[in-house]
Formats: structure tokens, C-alpha cells, sequence
């Protein structure tokens, strides 16, 4: 794997930093300074597994790379962390964006375990036993949903339909549809039915729940990835 370094060119150039520690570990390495173009056209065919925002103590330095960074498409779902001093800790804030963060100075296997860590909490993929949406883990063999290692509990409907959707990922289906394919064709109930119970996954997911959109004057969807 490859992972994007982004800081001020006096820092990437430490020998104490990330793009060094990265390095160490046997990462392939690309740096770029805090306001170099990063809409650089290789990144679509092979983006990086992650990007390292080196702030330190300049973390509106950090927000503003981050911005920029997922302003570029290929970069936009990339598992993206923030470096800061010690000082900047108390600046740190659930809605900035970054998936997480490290204080310095490094320590090269706690860095290399929180980037593996983001990339797990973005990764997708779906087999027989489980479903695997960004965070959110279906596991259908055990009937139970995970979201960042929590069990949330569901009915037993809401996990069907949840299942459902995330198996027919990207296509639409309508109320009616679904109520013959979730609830089952000798289901009486209207389709305000579906309505209640999508608002109930999303209340209960949160940002999760994200990918399940509503498609006006059709049904429902969950995005393909």
C-alpha cells in the first residue's frame, strides 16, 4: 500500500516525520506540501490507502488540507488522518472530518495501526455470512449489527430490510416491492410500514444509515459502494 503525506515542506522533510516513520515501516510513500494541487490525475486510477495531514500545531492548516483533499474525487472517501502536538489535542472536534488522529513524536507501530484502523472503518465488502458498510458490520449469520464494534439493537424487521437493501445494493426498489420481498406477499400492512421502519434504521445507525437514500416518487436504495 501507498499512503499520501500532506504538511508544509520544512516538516516533511524531518527526519522525525511521518513520511520517515511511513518509511520505516515498509509504506511507499508520496508527499505533497499543505497547498501543492493534489487533484494530480494518477490518484484515480491508484489512490492512496491513506493520507496523513501532518498539522502539528497549525491544526487550521490541517482543516484546510482536509477540505481540499476531499474536494479531489479520488481522495474524497480516502481514510484520511490528522498529526498534531499535544497542544492542539483539545482542538480536535467530532465534525472535523478526519477519521483520526496521532500525537507526536511518532511511534512508528501506533501509527501504522491507526491507519489500518481507517481504512478498516471505510472499507465495504459483502460475503455469505457478512456485510461490511463503512463502519456498520452485518453479520447475517449471527443476526446482528455492529456499528464501530456496538451492537445496535434492530427488530427483527428492521434487520431485514436492512439486509435486504445492503444486498441489492445501487438498486431501487418500491414501497410495494418491498414489502412483498421484506414483509412477504401475505403481508397486509400499507406502505407508510416502509417509511416508519427506514426512519427507525436511521435514527438508530446515524451516520451510518448514510448510504440508504430515499429516491422521490420511487422507494428506497442503498448506494451502491
Amino acid at each position: 500500500m501507498w499512503i499520501l503525506v500532506v504538511g508544509s515542506s520544512a516538516i516533511l522533510e524531518r527526519d522525525d516525520g511521518g513520511a520517515a516513520a511511513l518509511t520505516e515501516l515498509g509504506c511507499r510513500v508520496e508527499s505533497r506540501d499543505l497547498w501543492d494541487a493534489l487533484d494530480d490525475p494518477d490518484f484515480s486510477e491508484n489512490p492512496p490507502a491513506a493520507v496523513l495531514v501532518e498539522a502539528l500545531d497549525q491544526f487550521d492548516a490541517g482543516r484546510a488540507a482536509l477540505v481540499r483533499i476531499r474536494a479531489v474525487e479520488a481522495l474524497s472517501a480516502v481514510p484520511t488522518l490528522v498529526a498534531i502536538t499535544v497542544g492542539q489535542a483539545q482542538r480536535l472536534d467530532g465534525n472535523d472530518g478526519f477519521d483520526d488522529f496521532i500525537l507526536l513524536p511518532y511511534m512508528p507501530a501506533e501509527l501504522y495501526v491507526r491507519i489500518r484502523r481507517a481504512e478498516w472503518r471505510r472499507s465495504e465488502f459483502a460475503g455469505k455470512e457478512r456485510i461490511k458498510i463503512g463502519s456498520m458490520c452485518i453479520d447475517l449469520a449471527g443476526h446482528e449489527v455492529t456499528v464501530d464494534g456496538r451492537k445496535v439493537d434492530l427488530t427483527h424487521q428492521e434487520f431485514a430490510l436492512l439486509k435486504f437493501l445492503s444486498q441489492n445494493r445501487g438498486r431501487v426498489f418500491s414501497r410495494e416491492q418491498l414489502l412483498n420481498r421484506v414483509w412477504g406477499v401475505n403481508y397486509y400492512g400499507g406502505s407508510r410500514t416502509v417509511d416508519i421502519h427506514v426512519r427507525r434504521l436511521r435514527m438508530k445507525l446515524g451516520s451510518v444509515a448514510e448510504p440508504i437514500e430515499t429516491v422521490r416518487g420511487v422507494g428506497y436504495k442503498m448506494r451502491a459502494p
